[in-house]
């Protein structure tokens, strides 16, 4: 199946996509946690009934709307590495949207870190790309050494096909 996106060059094919770790929607899974249980000191204080009820569930959905919320900016901030670039498209708020685009023929270096024992046991790291013109950092990326070969991977096959 052929990927498409807005932008695309002629010729172009999308060869991976990728997110960071779905753990960096942890601020918004705090928020709800804290929502649901600001919502539950009515019941400690005073008499439960049907009011505190509705004011519990209110401060309920108002932590699973900031949930939502993390989780979209998480799935349409993505990475995508084509057969000319590596593009990052970042979610900043409901509607405003940055991307940068890299090419693969401007890549000096390519390189990864997992930080720690989380980073290893969550399978989350950082994957650094340089470039004469600056550094492209990804952090907390899903599979960071998955992403790095496939980096690799693309910029030697772009290599490969400049030579010939």
């Amino acid at each position: 199946m052929q990927k498409a996106f807005e932008g695309q060059r002629t010729g172009e094919e999308v060869l991976y996509i990728f997110r960071r770790h779905f753990s960096t929607t942890r601020r918004g899974f705090l928020f709800m946690l804290f929502m649901i249980a600001f919502g539950a000191v009515p019941f400690a204080i005073w008499k439960q009934d049907a009011q505190m009820t509705f004011v519990w569930i209110i401060f309920g959905l108002i932590g699973v709307l900031g949930y939502a919320y993390a989780v979209l900016l998480w799935y349409f901030s993505f990475y995508m590495i084509t057969t000319e670039r590596l593009r990052q498209t970042r979610q900043k708020g409901l509607f405003k949207k940055t991307v940068v685009d890299l090419d693969l023929e401007k890549i000096q270096s390519i390189s990864f870190g997992v930080p720690g024992m989380f980073g290893a046991m969550l399978d989350y790291g950082t994957i650094l790309v340089q470039t004469g013109a600056g550094d492209l950092v990804m952090s907390m990326v899903s599979h960071p050494e998955t992403v790095y070969n496939e980096l690799q991977n693309a910029a030697h096959e772009l290599r490969q096909y400049e030579e010939e």
